[in-house]
């Protein structure tokens, strides 16, 4: 099975519940103006309840070295996903680190652009004015399929169990993330959702 990452985690009891379904990852989102926003100290309650084979993912929106430095110590994460407009220059910092940078894809996307980038992974989530994910959206899978992608990626953007085997018969990401379509209201998740979403893959 493909693997998943489950963005917008917020409290212990959605954790374990994404994880019993098969969850690979775990997103923490620490940009203060999502709704899916959790506090560091929350965070690392979450963490600490996970089992050992899930790895958390800190995920920061244009925000200082040293305030993701001092939320990374903090909570031990060791995996961070840029979702802003973070230069390759500014992922370069943080060795040590396993670094995920996220591009958000509109109806026009230089794909020339992400080769700056000397990261582990990308992350392709849809573009949307003044919304930094979890849009719930879809973007044209097909402009990235025709890409030669040289590193592991993750699809994103308007994932859910209605359109999941749809992407993966136009793309053949790394792993797939998901967000919106699991939840009940921004950071709580719906069992229901979550079942359907790893039945349907």
């Amino acid at each position: 099975m493909k693997k998943v990452k489950i963005c917008g985690i917020t409290n212990i009891e959605d954790a374990l519940k994404v994880v019993y379904y098969g969850a690979w990852a775990v997103g923490f989102v620490f940009y203060k103006k999502s709704p899916r926003y959790v506090s560091p100290s929350r965070a690392k309650k979450v963490i600490e309840a996970l089992p050992p084979f899930v790895t958390p993912v800190g995920v920061f929106v244009n925000q200082s070295e040293k305030a993701v430095r001092d939320i990374c110590k903090f909570t031990n994460i060791q995996t961070l996903q840029f979702h802003g407009e973070e230069k390759a220059v500014y992922c370069k910092r943080f060795t040590g680190f396993k670094i995920i940078k996220a591009f958000r894809i509109g109806q026009v996307f230089d794909f020339e652009q992400i080769k700056k980038y000397k990261v582990d992974a990308y992350l392709f989530d849809t573009y949307q004015e003044d919304i930094q994910g979890g849009t719930g959206k879809t973007f044209n899978w097909k402009s990235l399929a025709a890409q030669k992608i040289d590193k592991p990626f993750i699809l994103s953007g308007g994932l859910s169990a209605q359109n999941i085997n749809e992407a993966l018969n136009v793309v053949d990401p790394y792993a797939v993330d998901v967000s919106s379509s699991v939840e009940q209201s921004p950071g709580v998740k719906k069992p229901r959702l979550i079942r359907e979403f790893f039945q349907a893959l």
